[in-house]
């Protein structure tokens, strides 16, 4: 299992769940590009460039079609290895990432506006800037971090077509107070043939490529990713039969 993390996190914001995600699976935690242990290169951060990454990382570890699991800026970023390298991909599981941009709301997209290095005075006592002073290896690149993350999120998209083609067996997680609300991962699910029909005594009729959805009670965009019930949907879906 490749696992992804979020946005401005690294891989040992899974700590949590980890123990159970390890039980019977070796999970390999990835630092996105410019995110805990791994520098920043002269490219933007983009969801597309990483699947790039990811895609390269199977092939040196000659991992068989390893399963990827991503949260909220990972989610896109396993979404995209997917899309691009069905071949390489077992089954997916995309947790809290949006896939249209009009989806967050107009107050959390303000929210958005302001992640820039000029936010680094109010971000110090914050996990997230005290990981990245103890793990990155260019402790004074968070600026610049936060300068692209800003300037990422600031871009229109819309990857409704890129879902409904996906290949691979996909589980869509969300919290049920998500940054989009619950409709938008019903929409999401919808794409991919789910929701559209009674699913049968013998599940006939659930989606075709083996899809499912999964929206989590009681939590948030910010607690799903460590959350039990994130890891049990998780291991459900991947150790279930096609």
């Amino acid at each position: 299992m490749i696992l992804l993390h979020g946005g401005l996190a690294s891989g040992e914001m899974f700590g949590p769940i980890l123990p159970a995600l390890a039980e019977r699976h070796q999970v390999i935690a990835v630092d996105l590009q410019g995110h805990g242990r791994t520098a920043d290169i002269d490219r933007p951060i983009d969801i597309r460039l990483m699947a790039d990454d990811i895609s390269a990382l199977i092939d040196h570890l000659t991992l068989e079609k390893p399963d990827v699991v991503g949260y909220s800026l990972g989610g896109g970023v396993a979404l995209f290895t997917a899309v691009k390298y069905p071949e390489k991909v077992g089954k997916l599981v995309s947790a809290a990432a949006n896939v249209r941009r009009n989806a967050i709301p107009a107050d959390m997209l303000a929210q958005q506006a302001q992640v820039n290095a000029a936010a680094i005075p109010f971000m110090k006592d914050t996990p997230m800037y005290r990981l990245y002073q103890r793990v990155a290896p260019r402790p004074e690149d968070f600026g610049r971090l936060l300068d692209k993350m800003g300037e990422s999120m600031s871009k229109d998209f819309d990857y409704s077509e890129e879902v409904r083609g996906l290949q691979v067996p996909t589980l869509i997680v969300a919290a049920d107070a998500d940054m989009a609300p619950p409709s938008h991962y019903v929409e999401v699910f919808k794409l991919l043939d789910g929701g559209l029909r009674d699913g049968g005594w013998m599940g006939e009729g659930r989606p075709k490529g083996g899809h499912a959805l999964a929206i989590l009670p009681g939590l948030t965009h910010y607690n799903l990713g460590t959350s039990p019930l994130f890891a049990a949907v998780t291991l459900n879906f991947l150790d279930g039969q096609e």
